[in-house]
Order: C-alpha cells, then structure tokens, then sequence
C-alpha cells in the first residue's frame, strides 16, 4: 500500500500545537493521540510528530551531546546498527526523512520489525566505511537486535566488511542492543532518543551521511 503524502501546511500547525502542550507538561503519548485526533492526521504524520517534535529542554541537551564527524578519530564508536542501517536504506529507497527539533535526522519507514538484510544494506554500510576511512577511529562496535530475522548473519557480514576494510572493530547480534549499546564507552552512533538521552556523547550517522554525503534534505517540522 502506498503510504499517504504529508500534508507540511496541516503538519505545521499540529507540531506548534504539540510543542505548546509539552512545554506545559503534557504527557507525550496523550498530547499526540490529542493533536492526531483534533487534525485528523494519518498514521505517517502522527509518526513524524512523535520522532520530530521535542520540548526546548530535551533539543538543548541533546544538541549539546552531540559531536562532529572529525571527533571519532581515533576513539571508540559504538553503532546502534538496525538504527544507523535502516535510516540509510530509508534514504536510499527515497523513503521520508525527517529533521527533528532536536538536530538529528529519522525515517517514519516503520520497516524494524520488517527488515531483512539485502544489497541496499551492503550500499549503506559503504556509506558508513567512508566515513571512518576519512576519520579513522580507534575501534568500532556494532550492536544489532538479535530477535531481528538474520541479525547474526548480517553481524557475521559485517565483521567480514570490516576485515576487508582494514577496520578494527567487531559487530554482534544481542538480545538487548539498547542495554548492551549504553553499557559500552564510547560515542554513541544512534538517533534513537532514549539512547541519546542516556548517553554522554553521540554520533548522528545516518543524519550526517545523508545529508553532507547524500545531499538529502530531510523534510522539517516548522
């Protein structure tokens, strides 16, 4: 089924709504089921209200978080790969992206319990081998969710794709990505909101390289 287009103009005036209702202290979950109903939005804006729009407060400490491409040499990175990939097969398929309030670029794809590793994951992990090609880091770890279909495979890939590269590093399938990822030290590549809200310092990798390598632009809440 084809998804149903974005109305920006009626996505607009909802996410002011939205960011009204949060700056007061409304819970998230009921303030969007509330600007969802009230605008009559489709399941693909509801999405982009929940993935894009964040109170003042959670932007500046997440903003604050984050760091610059040149700031993974040579340190350790840590890759929430099903988030990194998926964004990246998102764009690669000319999905929907999203800037969010908050600095760092997501897909309302709704493909994670869905995805299966394919050709466009081998194209989006080129993507990423760039980017450390030019800022060489110390090591690199990729966690990917091991309930996922073919996740071990996939890690099995990737530790080749890493051999060929002359990467050091390594890639695992765990049962808990999110509790293994914030266990370890290091950046955090991820833009997955509770991760970047646990963490102290964050790559947004899939947002770099789509838009400074991809030259996408991701479409913007106003």
């Amino acid at each position: 089924m084809r998804p149903h287009p974005l109305r920006k103009k009626l996505l607009g005036s909802a996410a002011r709504d939205l960011r009204f209702l949060l700056s007061r202290g409304y819970p998230r979950k009921s303030a969007i089921i509330f600007i969802g109903n009230h605008y009559q939005l489709h399941q693909g804006e509801r999405d982009f209200l929940y993935r894009g729009v964040f109170t003042p407060e959670q932007c500046a400490s997440r903003r604050r978080k984050k760091v610059k491409v040149g700031d993974l040499t040579g340190e350790r990175v840590v890759i929430d790969g099903h988030n990194v990939l998926i964004t990246l097969e998102s764009a690669i398929r000319g999905r929907p992206l999203l800037l969010a309030d908050d600095g760092f670029v997501r897909d309302i794809s709704r493909v994670f319990r869905r995805f299966r590793p394919s050709e466009r994951t081998r194209a989006a992990w080129r993507f990423v081998e760039r980017i450390f090609l030019d800022y060489p880091p110390g090591h690199v770890t990729v966690l990917l969710d091991a309930p996922l279909p073919r996740s071990r495979e996939l890690a099995a890939r990737i530790r080749d794709w890493m051999v060929t590269a002359g990467m050091h590093g390594d890639a695992e399938a765990v049962a808990r990505p999110e509790t293994t990822l914030l266990a370890e030290d290091g950046i955090k590549a991820t833009a997955d909101s509770a991760i970047i809200d646990r963490s102290g310092r964050v790559f947004d990798m899939a947002g770099h390289i789509i838009m400074r390598r991809m030259h996408i632009r991701p479409v913007r809440i106003p």
